[in-house]
């Protein structure tokens, strides 16, 4: 990370405790599109496969609306494709659409044209789809790092306002430890903003509480204990995100993947809905583009 990637970092974006409004993200793809499963699924089988994500982000926007939430989807081509009204519904539910990629390929492995022709067609696809503009992008997998940071070079000039792809965390998949931890801009006379998921901090060590497999696999009260510190202590917002597959302990299983994937994936499935109800509550939710760009785009 550079010193111009930092001129201007986490510090601006400080809110008032007392009226702190988290993020709430969710990423829209199917229990097939996960990179835990890329080498188990064939991509030229995903047509084929029963799809339950219109059915499971149905039931979270039923959720967001039980709590008045409003959130950030970061939609995946594929799935905007085949459910174009799904992506209307969440749009006129006062929910910003923003982009997850076409067809969620790791950035990491793509050329530069590659990733240029993805977010552009995807862009693209979900304005046509909503008829408003779309200024957000998450890569896949947090497939933006240390060696392929020129892709926000390309979301800004493809005419992305920010990016939430950047984890600040060491992970075998993915991550970039010496990512700040908090929105920065990266770009050099720009005011493109990349979010970084959130982190909460122990002994100067970094450790994840921004939603995903974290959040099922460790116990609701420490979750709540990491968000109320960035909250409270650091004063800042946090991002959340999930997946609707996530509150479906009903999805086609893929018994020949391995151990290590299953219990990422499958892992407290069944008590997910129930630990994101009791997050709507105890915390204040918005979406990206209006908690970090004041504006209703």
């Amino acid at each position: 990370m550079t010193a111009t990637m930092l001129k201007k970092t986490e510090g601006d974006f400080q809110q008032p405790t007392q009226r702190i409004i988290n993020a709430m993200t969710v990423d829209v793809e199917d229990y097939f599109h996960v990179g835990a499963f890329e080498n188990d699924i064939s991509r030229d089988d995903w047509d084929g496969l029963e799809c339950r994500v219109e059915r499971n982000t149905d039931k979270v926007l039923e959720l967001f609306a039980r709590y008045h939430v409003k959130a950030t989807f970061f939609v995946l081509g594929w799935v905007c494709e085949r459910y174009p009204e799904l992506i209307r519904k969440i749009h006129k539910a006062g929910h910003e659409v923003a982009s997850h990629s076409i067809g969620h390929h790791r950035v990491s492995d793509l050329t530069r044209e590659e990733f240029v022709d993805d977010i552009t067609r995807s862009k693209k696809l979900l304005e046509d789809t909503i008829g408003a503009a779309v200024i957000g992008y998450r890569a896949p997998s947090f497939s933006i790092g240390e060696k392929n940071l020129w892709a926000l070079q390309c979301l800004m000039e493809a005419g992305y306002l920010y990016s939430s792809s950047i984890y600040p965390i060491r992970h075998d998949h993915y991550g970039m430890p010496n990512a700040p931890r908090f929105s920065f801009y990266p770009i050099e006379n720009s005011e493109f903003l990349e979010m970084p998921v959130t982190t909460f901090t122990v002994l100067d060590k970094k450790f994840p509480c921004g939603g995903g497999g974290y959040f099922r696999l460790l116990p609701y009260a420490l979750s709540k204990m990491a968000m109320n510190r960035v909250n409270n202590k650091d004063q800042r917002a946090c991002i959340f995100y999930f997946h609707p597959w996530e509150i479906d302990p009903g999805q086609p299983r893929q018994e020949h993947a391995s151990l290590k994937s299953k219990f990422r994936h499958y892992t407290n499935l069944k008590v997910m809905e129930q630990k994101i109800e009791k997050l709507l509550i105890d915390f204040k939710w918005g979406r990206m583009d209006e908690i970090y760009l004041g504006g209703d785009n």
